[in-house]
């Protein structure tokens, strides 16, 4: 099948479009037919060598862990899916090697959901590693609720842009930080928008002045020091960029696939809870350029790469 990999570790120019094995399909796993797969962060530092320490990298690696496509194949034991059926996943094994940049993916069943049906396999794809994280995060660590004040950083990008609609689901008032120019996405998302960068504090105490209830992080440094201060008393921090949060009194925070929590993220696209932005589509054979993009670190919404047939077609019966 054709694909996207990379045999060692390194920049974009490392990442080779052609041939590359074919998935097998295990007991525990569905084949599925890739119409689209999202480029997250953690992509592009997995290629370039900074999880070495967590994962193994069985070379050659297919990057990528979202995705969304079409059943093929269930495996022997799977009742959950059958041919044709339209799904989402989170495919994050404990190990680096059979992603979903490729034509095809073995997934282990309890990464997949239901695709929604209101979007597109670009949309789709861009919902379950960010919307997970922030699902996760919110409801399970934050614990955010309503009438509270949360504070999301990056609220323009792609797990900001979902933590901001689905934190206003829950009842809270949303602060979120990101650039002037994204401050009307970030309203039209549920949010009250605040410029990052030097003066941040200010800007946001002006808003909260007896601090906030909780902190999403997504950026950490010099951001997860300035969020420890906004804080009001008994305030909950949690960031998913920085270890560091740990020393503050906060969560550190690594998403981890799970069908549940996806099947609920899947009902809440249907129901116009939440929404993904797709900022750009590649070629799978321009995954590099996606990377590089991803990389820059400007995104609004997600980025993702097409494969396959386009959007709207039906898929294997």
């Amino acid at each position: 099948m054709k694909g996207v990999s990379y045999r060692r570790y390194g920049g974009p120019e490392v990442l080779e479009y052609g041939e590359v094995r074919d998935p097998k399909v295990g007991p525990d796993q569905v084949l599925v037919a890739v119409r689209a797969a999202a480029v997250n962060p953690v992509d592009w530092k997995c290629r370039e060598g900074y999880l070495d320490a967590v994962l193994d990298a069985v070379f050659p690696v297919v990057p990528g862990w979202d995705v969304s496509g079409v059943v093929v194949r269930p495996g022997a034991s799977v009742t959950e899916f059958a041919a044709g059926d339209e799904v989402i996943g989170y495919c994050r094994e404990d190990f680096l090697s059979r992603g979903t940049f490729a034509e095809y993916v073995a997934a282990p069943v309890r990464t997949l959901a239901r695709k929604p049906r209101n979007l597109s396999f670009e949309e789709a794809a861009g919902l379950p590693l960010a919307g997970l994280t922030a699902y996760q995060v919110l409801v399970k660590v934050l614990e955010a609720g309503r009438g509270e004040t949360v504070l999301v950083h990056a609220a323009a990008g792609g797990v900001g842009s979902l933590a901001v609609q689905i934190a206003a689901h829950l009842g809270a008032r949303v602060i979120g930080t990101a650039s002037e120019h994204n401050h009307d996405y970030v309203r039209g998302l549920g949010g009250e928008p605040v410029t990052y960068g030097e003066g941040l504090a200010g800007r946001v105490r002006a808003l909260a002045p007896e601090g906030v209830d909780a902190v999403f992080d997504t950026v950490g440094g010099d951001t997860l020091k300035t969020s420890v201060n906004l804080l009001a008393p008994e305030g909950r921090l949690a960031s998913i960029a920085d270890p560091e949060v740990v020393s503050h009194g906060g969560r550190y925070f690594f998403v981890r696939p799970d069908a549940e929590d996806l099947d609920a993220l899947s009902r809440q696209a249907e129901e116009g809870v939440v929404s993904v932005h797709v900022q750009e589509a590649f070629p799978l054979e321009r995954a590099a350029d996606a990377h590089r993009l991803n990389q820059e670190g400007r995104t609004r919404g997600k980025i993702v790469v097409t494969v396959g047939r386009r959007s709207g077609e039906g898929g294997e019966g």
